[in-house]
């Protein structure tokens, strides 16, 4: 699996999840570093559909840190209201490139939008790999051969 093949065969999973009280900021709209958490919850639920989740992840000897992760704000989302929040895998070569949008479930309106970069890091000593585990290209190529 290249990065060309994922772009021409995107995979994303969706999370949804109605903004709780305890998520608001003084304004009464979600504070900003809410969105990460979003993000977060987003990027497992992808993670998942590829059977390569974290703890899958630590099994086959690589732990993935994010090295970044950038966000743009469009719209606040606000109490009770819906969102869907969507992961896209984008790269995975090198890195574990994902893009992500937030959206109102209803209108589907963006809220915000963003991407991380993850890089595989050895268990047992941290040490960067330049290029993505074998694992993550067989973990892929096993998602496509069961649609």
């Amino acid at each position: 699996m290249d990065n060309k093949q994922l772009k021409q065969h995107p995979i994303s999973a969706e999370y949804v999840v109605e903004v709780p009280f305890f998520d608001l900021d003084p304004m009464h709209i979600v504070w900003h570093g809410n969105y990460v958490k979003y993000f977060e919850e987003a990027r497992c639920q992808l993670l998942r559909t590829i059977d390569y989740d974290y703890p899958q992840m630590k099994a086959s000897g690589y732990y993935w840190p994010i090295i970044d992760i950038r966000l743009k704000y469009i719209h606040p989302a606000k109490y009770g209201q819906k969102l869907r929040c969507i992961a896209t895998l984008k790269e995975c070569e090198n890195r574990l490139a994902i893009d992500y949008r937030i959206e109102d479930h209803e209108t589907g309106k963006r809220l915000s939008k963003g991407y991380s970069i993850q890089v595989a890091v050895t268990v047992d000593d941290f040490e960067m790999q330049l290029v993505s585990p074998k694992i993550l290209s067989q973990k892929i190529e096993l998602f496509y051969a069961s649609l």
